[in-house]
This record gives structure tokens, C-alpha cells and sequence, in this order.
């Protein structure tokens, strides 16, 4: 076992007890469990292909028939326009290994007329940060999570967050409806900038997003002392509104260094097990301490729905969405990176799951694109 795989081990603690998922029958279920390290691999930075420039991989997702893999950049006209890639993970379904990565397509994401989005800075530009592909539809839906104004980006204008379906080729196909709550404005109420649609995944029966924080009016950002409330809304499959869950962002890890310092924390991604439970990325950024991610299960059982609230931090009580910590990746070696994208992989001829976890590189040269792939057990 290579070094990394050795401290990757003892931080996710191979073998613990997990979750449980759901089954048809009374039979007790597997307890849902993280039970080897695959491997890792990257990509180089601004890496150019096919006349792009490779970066801000803030999404993936497998098609289960083909084997090829979908990977949306937030790149916002910065090298190029909206666009998704096409790939390949091999993982070796014998042994796990996880040995390469690589390109080979590309497509732009189209506007109803045809258009690629606007650049950053103008009316409808679009911040693609998650994508799942619809194996029965044999088409993709993307999160776009907006943008508006705020008090260091004054001149801003609103571009309203959507989940949009797209075909093969990247055109436009209609989307689902938004809550009213989640509508972005110019002022203090409905979602933050940078903390719209994050996460996005189907489940047998539903079609689920999660917000990045807190709305306006659902209370402030996490801190060292508290956490915050982040929106599930639940699609049924013919994307008619179902529902909407309080999810509960744990506090700060730890205060910035020095104390003045940035920081911000929020789900990054979510991955259904089922159509009541997924998995979720909490993921950190705290200045002088760098990234600090945890995997969460997460459960709608007994949940209160508060599509019809306003407010999560006046009224009267509510119930959040159960989660529990699955792995704590913030130990591993090399350090994790600013993960975003989570999806299942094939599965292993030992009956094992595999699960990819990637980050969003930022066009930084101090970050990078990095792909973790787990066997898990239980799924």
C-alpha cells in the first residue's frame, strides 16, 4: 500500500460502521461503508484539449451503459464558454485499481436559441457547477448556480439559477421549475452569490439539488460557533416540486489564521443511495488552514418539508435531514483539494460499489484537479 494509501486509510477508517441503506424487505441491511482506497489521479493544470483550456471540473457523472464519464467546468468565458467534457476513469473491475484519466470530447452548453452563454459580468451568464447524466433519457442535467450582486460586486447583474436538461450535443431542452424562494435578487433575501445550486443527483423515483448555504433569511453563514440550514429541493421524475429539506452545515473546523481571515463552507455535491438518502460533500475553505472536507450520509426520513417557509431562522420549529459522517477526508496525503464532484463509478467484480470523488482546480496554480476512487460496500 502506497503512503497515501496508508494515511488515507487511517483517516476514513476502513471497515467502520456507516449507514444503512433501505430495502424492499424486512432483511437487515448492510451497513453502507467506505472499505478500500482505489487510487488517485490528476490532470495538469490548464491543461489544453481540443482548442479548451482544461480546469474548474466542478462535476461528473458516469453513464452506466457506455462507461463514459461527464465532467462540467464553471469556467465562465474565462478561457472558453459553458461547456462539458467526455472521458474515461479506468478502474480495473478485478482488482480496483484506479490507473488513468482521460479526455475526449467536448461540448459546449448551449441557450434555448442556440447560443453559447455570456461571459461572466452580463445578463444571463451561467456558473455550471454540477452535472448528472439521465440514463433513461440518454441526456444531461446541469446546475447553474447563478449569480447577483453584492456588496463587493455591486455591478453585478441577476442571472437566475436553473437546473437545465441538454442533449449529447449540449442544446438546450428545457429545465425545472424553482422554488420562488430560491429566486436571486439585488437585494438581501433569497440565496447569497457563490451559494446557489452546488449539488445535483437523481434517485429512482426523484431528482434532487442542494444550495451551497444559507438563503437570506434562513440565517447567516456558518462560523466556528455555529452552523447554518442549505436547501434540498425534490423533483419528481416528471419535474413536478415535491418537497424541500433543511440540511444542517456543521460549523467552522477551525477560525481562519489569522482570526480576520476569509472562510466559507457548504455542500459541494450530493449523490443519491436511494430516493430518501444520499451522500453529501461538506467542504471548507479556511484562510492560513487551506481545505477540510468531510462525506456525509444524509436521510429525508422524518424531516420536515419547508417549501412552504419563508424563513428557517424565525417561525416556529422544523425538523433537518439526519446525516451521518461517513468519512473525514481532511487528513489525507497528499491534502485533499477543493472536492466538488461526486459520482458512482462501475462496479467491482467482488460486489463492491466504486465511488469518485474529484475537486475544481479554480484555474489555480496552487490547486489542482485531482480524481479519489473508493470501493464501498453496503450501496
Amino acid at each position: 500500500m502506497t503512503r497515501a494509501a496508508v494515511a488515507l486509510a487511517a483517516a476514513i477508517g476502513l471497515g467502520a460502521v456507516g449507514v444503512r441503506p433501505s430495502t424492499a424487505d424486512t432483511t437487515p441491511p448492510e451497513d453502507l461503508r467506505i472499505t478500500r482506497f482505489l487510487g488517485e489521479q490528476r490532470l495538469p493544470y490548464k491543461m489544453q484539449f481540443k482548442g479548451t483550456t482544461v480546469g474548474g471540473l466542478s462535476g461528473l457523472d458516469r453513464d452506466p451503459r457506455t462507461g463514459t464519464w461527464y465532467f462540467v467546468s464553471d469556467d465562465r468565458w474565462r478561457y472558453n464558454p459553458a461547456r462539458f467534457y467526455t472521458g474515461r476513469l479506468d478502474i480495473d473491475r478485478v482488482t480496483g485499481k484506479f490507473s488513468g484519466v482521460k479526455l475526449t470530447g467536448v461540448t459546449t452548453l448551449l441557450r434555448p436559441d442556440g447560443s453559447p452563454y455570456p461571459a461572466y459580468g452580463q445578463p444571463d451568464s451561467a456558473d455550471p457547477e454540477t452535472i448528472r447524466f439521465d440514463r433513461w433519457g440518454r441526456r444531461v442535467l446541469w446546475g447553474n448556480e447563478g449569480d447577483r450582486p453584492d456588496e463587493t460586486h455591486p455591478t453585478i447583474p441577476v442571472s437566475d439559477l436553473s437546473v437545465r436538461w441538454a442533449d449529447r450535443e449540449g442544446r438546450n431542452l428545457g429545465e425545472l421549475p424553482i422554488p420562488g424562494n430560491l429566486k436571486l435578487t439585488d437585494t438581501t433575501s433569497g440565496p447569497r452569490r457563490n451559494f446557489g445550486f452546488e449539488g445535483l443527483t437523481f434517485t429512482p423515483h426523484t431528482i434532487a439539488a442542494i444550495v451551497e448555504g444559507p438563503r437570506y433569511e434562513d440565517g447567516d453563514l456558518p462560523t466556528v460557533e455555529r452552523g447554518a440550514p442549505a436547501r434540498i429541493t425534490v423533483w419528481d421524475r416528471h419535474g413536478r416540486l415535491r418537497g424541500q429539506y433543511a440540511y444542517p452545515i456543521d460549523p467552522l473546523p477551525t477560525a481562519p489564521v489569522p482570526p480576520s481571515g476569509h472562510s466559507d463552507s457548504g455542500v459541494s455535491e450530493i449523490l443519491g443511495i436511494d430516493d430518501h438518502r444520499y451522500l453529501a460533500l461538506e467542504r471548507s475553505w479556511i484562510e492560513g488552514v487551506g481545505y477540510r472536507v468531510k462525506l456525509y450520509e444524509v436521510d429525508l426520513h422524518d424531516a420536515t418539508n419547508v417549501l412552504a417557509r419563508n424563513s428557517l431562522a424565525t417561525g416556529g420549529p422544523y425538523r433537518s435531514v439526519s446525516k451521518r459522517l461517513i468519512s473525514d477526508l481532511s487528513s489525507f496525503h497528499p491534502p485533499v483539494q477543493n472536492l466538488e464532484s461526486l459520482a458512482w463509478g462501475p462496479r467491482l467484480t467482488t460486489g463492491e460499489c466504486t465511488l469518485v470523488i474529484g475537486s475544481d482546480d479554480n484555474f489555480d496554480s496552487q490547486e489542482m484537479t485531482q480524481f479519489l476512487a473508493f470501493a464501498v460496500r453496503g450501496c
